[in-house]
């Protein structure tokens, strides 16, 4: 038996406010998606999938996309394919629309548009290739590294949805891992982990590889400064990064000199679940996940039922 949530009523101009202001961070200048469309097309998940409810929610899917490139730029090898490679450093806003809208239309978007972002996102890979600063050659698309980057972006969303929205069982965690599977193919990673034994035989296997970088501290510096939130909630988008540090595993975060910064006091950690919770139940007409249930014929509300299974 499920149990249905009625979203999270607001008042008109603040829900308009909100949807405009998601919509506007999720879609860069220039770039638009149409995630309605083509009717009743199927997405690479299915619609009760614990991935459409894991990512529905924007401020996990926030925490945990910086948890996830904090792992990523763990490895030498990713950070510099990232940093020398991408606009990070010059246009950090651009960039991390773009990777958030890649992630919404591989997880809601309709198979043959996200097949075919996935295939664009493939044949750039391809062409970034380099050297890091102790002569160790490497290419973006070497299968290990697509595991890696792979694994680290299942971690942070899920890990960030478990910890500050609602806890996932072994069970839906599991599950949500092997969803991923068939975008990660897509994707060239052949290997990526489908369950946690698999995840958490592969961070011992990264073990010995990730070490600790001033560009660690370099791109924490600048995701604080980026304006992703209007002035006013800016402070609180530094409570959202030192959330995603807290994600990490212990070990992770002494390897990376992490251990006494970015730490949360208990009120904090109480805002950071409190925004998280309230956003599992705003109802966002214009957000991917919305849009992508109206394509399938499925009500806007769809999503927000709490599933025995998840």
């Amino acid at each position: 038996m499920q149990l249905a949530l009625s979203p999270l009523p607001l008042p008109r101009p603040l829900s308009r406010r909100l949807d405009g202001l998601v919509l506007k961070l999720s879609q860069p200048q220039g770039m638009t998606f149409d995630f309605a469309t083509p009717t009743g097309e199927e997405a690479l998940a299915p619609a009760d999938s614990i991935s459409w409810q894991v990512f529905k929610n924007p401020v996990t899917v926030f925490i945990g996309g910086i948890t996830a490139v904090l792992l990523a730029l763990a490895e030498p090898h990713v950070r510099d394919g990232v940093w020398q490679h991408s606009s990070f450093r010059t246009d950090a806003l651009t960039r991390m629309q773009r990777t958030g809208l890649a992630a919404m239309v591989t997880v809601y978007g309709a198979r043959s548009k996200a097949e075919a972002m996935i295939a664009g996102v493939n044949r750039r890979h391809g062409t970034v290739a380099g050297t890091t600063s102790d002569g160790r050659s490497y290419r973006a698309d070497d299968p290990i590294l697509l595991d890696w980057v792979q694994a680290t972006a299942a971690f942070g969303f899920m890990e960030a949805y478990h910890r500050y929205a609602r806890p996932l069982s072994d069970a839906a965690r599991n599950r949500f891992l092997a969803e991923g599977k068939p975008a990660a193919l897509l994707y060239g990673a052949t290997n990526a982990p489908s369950s946690v034994a698999e995840m958490n035989m592969l961070f011992e296997v990264m073990r010995a590889r990730l070490v600790r970088s001033d560009v660690v501290f370099e791109f924490l510096d600048i995701v604080g400064k980026v304006q992703v939130l209007p002035r006013l909630f800016r402070p609180f988008q530094t409570l959202l990064i030192k959330a995603a540090v807290e994600l990490l595993p212990g070990w992770v975060r002494d390897r990376l000199g992490l251990q006494h910064a970015f730490q949360l006091t208990p009120a904090q950690r109480a805002m950071v679940r409190g925004a998280a919770f309230a956003a599992e139940r705003i109802l966002l007409p214009s957000s991917a996940p919305v849009q992508a249930c109206r394509r399938l014929g499925l009500p806007d509300a769809y999503l927000y039922r709490r599933r025995p299974d998840a």
